[in-house]
């Protein structure tokens, strides 16, 4: 049999990905790269890319990594509380990964672990629950957005910096022309920073489409009724 390669050993997908969220947590997202990386895994560069081919699937990696942290729930469990803790863990996941976050851009989280511990679920009790095909997946995707928007533009991890950035740039405008802004900048600044803002507004929308309600009186994704049911 041939001989297993040592640095192939070292080089395990889950020691790949810790160790460049703890690169990226701990120096920043532009302290990463594959030379760093390798080194740090005490592996060649080549076989760093034998692993992750580029910086993309260096990413993926990393995403479907942390994804394997999502909690796992049975079917039977009550769509709305099993709906709000998946979203609170997604949140809570990137909210503490920033800086993975910000290299990801506008790449999309389709890893395995994401799909099978997330998105899967999340519609096939959207479905059990009642809804259609198209309304699973347009409530899945209004709590996702709002999940990623929600991590994506500020750096929970330091608050203090993100609320001295909005203190400057609301500083510099004339009171005159934002006097709504200006005004109220002993409201503003903390609700930049405020969990609850992301938390109540998940609320919110697992609340209007939560299948099992009796009081709703419209289709709860506010979609336009389909071809075949007008």
């Amino acid at each position: 049999m041939p001989r297993r390669s040592a640095s192939l050993d070292l080089a395990t997908p889950e020691r790949i990905a810790g160790t460049a969220l703890l690169i990226v947590d701990q120096e920043g997202s532009a302290a990463l790269s594959f030379r760093t990386l390798a080194a740090r895994l005490g592996i060649s560069h080549a076989t760093l890319q034998r692993r992750c081919t580029d910086l993309a699937g260096l990413l993926d990696l990393c995403a479907d990594h942390l994804a394997a942290d999502l909690p796992d729930y049975e079917p039977a469990t009550d769509w709305a509380i099993a709906t709000e803790i998946r979203f609170r863990r997604l949140y809570e996941l990137l909210t503490d990964h920033p800086g993975l976050v910000a290299l990801r851009g506008g790449r999309p989280w389709l890893g395995t672990q994401l799909l099978r511990r997330l998105v899967e679920p999340q519609l096939a009790d959207s479905l059990a629950a009642g809804m259609t095909p198209r309304e699973a997946i347009t409530v899945y995707r209004r709590l996702y957005l709002l999940t990623l928007g929600s991590a994506s533009f500020v750096d929970h991890r330091d608050p203090k910096t993100a609320q001295a950035a909005t203190r400057t740039a609301l500083a510099a405008l004339d009171p005159e022309q934002f006097p709504a802004l200006t005004g109220n900048l002993d409201t503003i600044l903390p609700a930049v920073i405020d969990h609850e803002v992301y938390y109540g507004a998940l609320r919110q929308l697992i609340h209007a489409a939560d299948p099992a309600r009796t009081d709703k009186d419209h289709d709860s994704t506010g979609l336009e009724p389909t071809r075949e049911a007008k």
